[in-house]
């Protein structure tokens, strides 16, 4: 009876998030784990601003790695060159580049192509590190952006963000989309426990 109850529960959960991405084997979790949040975020995009705080409480109330990628929508003015910024600051700390973006989202309202760097340098004084005043003259950190973007075509994303919780316990449905935020700590819970 209980399992019953459990496997109806996990039907009506997963009746909210849908399962889009082209390939399956593409999304999954990082080595050592077997549960993720996998977004898909525009430093510029308001609904990525409003839901980044509750992927990071989600994922560290479950213990599961939250693993970001950089999907800058061509709309958007400033979204690339802060993705390049936040590589950047990856570059001296996967927490400091972490802790810029959502450095960027609680300024979000506030920013604007020709102020960028003045917010990035901002918050580089604010973290004791340095910024170059060019911080990618080879390109590589705007080709790790462009690889990001290019997954994100690859497994099918249309919007941001896109939200996946992603598992290795269950072969037959490896992932889900999150369409509603609100879904999400039960979600996680339902791909722990299959």
């Amino acid at each position: 009876m209980k399992r019953h109850l459990l496997s109806s529960w996990i039907a009506v959960v997963i009746l909210g998030v849908s399962t889009l991405a082209q390939d399956p084997a593409l999304l999954r979790p990082p080595k050592g784990a077997t549960v993720a949040l996998v977004v898909f975020q525009d430093l510029q995009c308001p609904m990525c601003r409003t839901d980044a705080p509750l992927e990071e409480q989600a994922a560290k109330a479950h213990k599961i790695p939250l693993v970001r990628h950089d999907f800058p929508l061509p709309m958007h003015n400033w979204s690339f060159n802060a993705a390049v910024l936040a590589r950047y600051f990856d570059s001296q700390g996967k927490d400091l580049g972490n802790q810029f973006r959502d450095f960027i989202f609680e300024h979000q309202p506030e920013i604007t192509p020709d102020n960028l760097q003045s917010f990035a340098q901002r918050f580089a004084t604010e973290h004791k590190t340095d910024l170059p005043f060019v911080v990618d003259p080879q390109g590589k950190l705007a080709a790790e952006v462009n690889a990001d973007k290019a997954f994100g075509n690859k497994v099918g994303i249309q919007h941001t963000p896109t939200l996946y919780v992603v598992s290795s316990r269950n072969p037959a449905r490896p992932f889900v989309e999150v369409t509603d935020i609100k879904q999400l700590f039960q979600l996680i819970e339902a791909m722990q426990t299959e």
